[in-house]
């Protein structure tokens, strides 16, 4: 297999996504996907269904999933490819993750309610379809619906980002923990759009050192969220690590995302693909 426009970062309604992973399944073959991943954040509840629709539709596709971790104080989202869905490490770690989602978010409808924003809790339980995973886009989505701002990118600037009033810090996953699950399952681990986290280019090293000391394999070098300069920049720390390079939309619906399925620019010809890891 030669795909020519995978795309192994997306999401469905199983955990912030707006759309089913079979729609979603669906989406990715019109749009020419030709090797898939559904990664829904911690959850592996929508694989099935993925798969079986991805067969269906004659589109090869791998199991993924994307998983919330916290390294020196910064919230950083590690990807999970290839790897078997039964396993008991995995499974059972993504369960305890889910659990404390519930908790936090009761504590960030307090603290919006503290600054005059009361009810978002209760609201965001509207748009949750998955009720064990509860996330900041469902709160996000309730809080542009009664026009706290205009848009996604609004309310999470002034209000679901560290330091703005509605974020709430959570025990997360360990970079250890989250790599070793994915390992532990037979599944390679990748950092999913480094260049959305706010690190300086010494941390960012530090943090890639540490990543693959305890065994990842990947980085995202091409994404949604990535300028052609955040390409170049980290096509050339994928190169130096020796890491494969990933490619993802991270789509979350049509009216949510940077870009669509399957849309992205092709990696830099010279990087190793991360498929040739997983199929």
């Amino acid at each position: 297999m030669t795909p020519a426009n995978f795309d192994f970062h997306c999401h469905s309604i199983v955990s912030d996504g707006l759309l089913a992973p079979a729609v979603v399944a669906r989406r990715a073959a019109a749009n020419g996907v030709d090797l898939w991943a559904l990664t829904d954040h911690d959850d592996l509840g929508g694989l099935v269904e993925a798969r079986a629709t991805a067969d269906e539709v004659g589109m090869p596709f791998v199991n993924g999933v994307e998983i919330s971790i916290e390294w020196r104080g910064v919230p950083i989202h590690i990807v999970g490819l290839g790897f078997d869905a039964a396993n008991a490490g995995l499974v059972n770690g993504l369960n305890e993750l889910r659990a404390g989602r519930i908790e936090r978010a009761r504590r960030m409808g307090d603290a919006l309610a503290a600054v005059g924003i009361p009810g978002v809790y209760e609201g965001a339980l509207c748009f949750v379809t998955n009720p064990s995973l509860i996330s900041r886009a469902h709160f996000g989505r309730y809080m542009v619906s009664i026009g706290i701002a205009r848009d996604m990118a609004g309310v999470f600037q002034h209000y679901l980002t560290p330091g703005k009033p509605g974020y709430v810090d959570h025990r997360w996953a360990t970079l250890d923990e989250a790599v070793g699950w994915i390992a532990g399952a037979g599944g390679v681990a990748v950092v999913a759009h480094p260049g959305r986290y706010k690190m300086s280019g010494a941390d960012m090293r530090r943090f890639l050192d540490d990543f693959k000391d305890c065994g990842g394999r990947g980085l995202e070098v091409t994404c949604g969220s990535h300028s052609p300069d955040h390409v170049m920049h980290f096509a050339r720390l994928a190169r130096h690590y020796e890491f494969h390079a990933s490619r993802g939309s991270d789509f979350h619906g049509p009216e949510e995302s940077y870009v669509d399925l399957g849309k992205l620019p092709q990696l830099p010809e010279d990087l190793k693909p991360v498929w040739r890891l997983v199929v």
